[in-house]
């Protein structure tokens, strides 16, 4: 790295460059403790997660439902916003609407809508890498496993540590 206007000879302009890295380094080393502890004791409350789904959560689903019927996305948006109006001005829930209700909304919503109204092919039809899917999920622990086996195998370097960047 050049730097323009700065004497060739020892100089602390530079030092004060690096607090703000090394802040950074003691800020993610604290996070991936508390996230260890996090993790070692997780309880899943499986019962409790899904009392708390709402249909208001597929609403995003209600829209590519439109746009797989050939509606672009940005009216598709649209239309699922109206459809939750409408619930709401109904005082029902939005899975709750007809078919009949929806067609006010647009003319694409047929009796096969009803499918949107699924949680777990809510979550499965992500199966992209990074998706929610039960697929691309594992794919993503064995990528993590993958990294950390080849981070445990690969030997630390000389002068380098966990502490090495706080202790300067």
């Amino acid at each position: 790295m050049t730097l323009k206007g700065l004497p060739s000879t020892y100089n602390k302009d530079l030092q004060e460059d690096k607090e703000a890295m090394f802040d950074c380094y003691d800020t993610v080393h604290a996070v991936l403790q508390v996230a260890t502890g996090v993790m070692s004791t997780l309880k899943i409350n499986t019962s409790a997660m899904q009392a708390a789904l709402s249909p208001d959560m597929l609403a995003t689903d209600l829209a590519y439902y439109l746009v797989r019927k050939g509606m672009p996305f940005r009216e598709a948006h649209g239309c699922s916003g109206k459809a939750v109006f409408l619930a709401e001005s109904k005082s029902v829930p939005l899975n709750q609407l007809t078919v009949e209700d929806l067609r006010t909304v647009s003319p694409l919503f047929g009796s096969d809508v009803a499918a949107v109204w699924d949680y777990g092919s809510s979550v499965e039809q992500y199966s992209a890498a990074g998706g929610t899917a039960r697929s691309s999920v594992m794919a993503q622990i064995q990528q993590l496993r993958d990294w950390l086996s080849s981070r445990r195998a690969t030997p630390a370097q000389t002068g380098t540590g966990p502490d090495t960047p706080s202790q300067m």
